[in-house]
């Protein structure tokens, strides 16, 4: 049996990474840190992750970061589950999504949106980086309402997926972007993976 530690924020992109986790049914200790009060920033969690971000894993003595490669780690412990989806074209998908979401949508998208300072040295600049980064967000959300169905969004069952799309719809909310109104099928489908257990069970945590 693996010793298993998460490191995570509530309302942040680790909600896709602890749902795995809940959903694996494996034992794991969630140790939960404030981004608000800047406990990432702090000389201790740097030495847990020098790049002072969550979602953090520790597998036995390994220590793991990034969303993607958390999910992976998830997902071979228990390969039954099928969390990265269960066919090789599902696995594939399932890629190309994180792939998307955590590169664009979360690291350009929103970062340009809620950490302007990482993208220019001037601050004069931040409100155009905004601004932009708002159009891309948009766009974003226009893709993803044309990709999804009713249900999952990729085959049958839960996958790191979902939740990570959820994150993303849940800022796009408290942001004041219009979610209800311009993409009911993200919506209806974010209501849906909300009331998954495995999913409410790590936002309660």
């Amino acid at each position: 049996m693996h010793n298993i530690r998460f490191w995570f924020a509530h309302g942040s992109c680790s909600l896709a990474t602890h749902t795995m986790l809940c959903e694996s049914e494996l034992p794991f200790e969630a140790i939960e840190i404030s981004v608000h009060k800047q406990e990432t920033q702090s000389e201790a969690f740097a030495k847990i992750n020098a790049k002072k971000r969550v979602p953090v894993l520790a597998l036995d003595n390994q220590v793991i970061t990034e969303t993607p490669a958390i999910a992976l780690a998830i997902s071979q412990l228990v390969p039954e589950k099928g969390l990265l989806g269960v066919s090789q074209i599902e696995q594939a998908r399932v890629m190309e999504w994180m792939c998307w979401l955590s590169g664009e949508v979360h690291g350009q998208a929103f970062g340009g949106l809620l950490r302007p300072e990482r993208f220019t040295h001037h601050p004069e600049q931040y409100e155009a980086i905004q601004l932009k980064s708002r159009e891309r967000i948009s766009d974003a959300f226009k893709t993803i309402e044309a990709k999804l169905g009713k249900n999952f969004a990729v085959g049958k069952s839960l996958t790191v997926v979902d939740p990570y799309l959820l994150v993303f719809f849940n800022w796009g909310k408290g942001l004041n972007f219009n979610m209800k109104g311009n993409y009911p099928h993200y919506s209806a489908f974010s209501q849906f993976i909300a009331d998954h257990p495995s999913v409410a069970k790590a936002m309660h945590r």
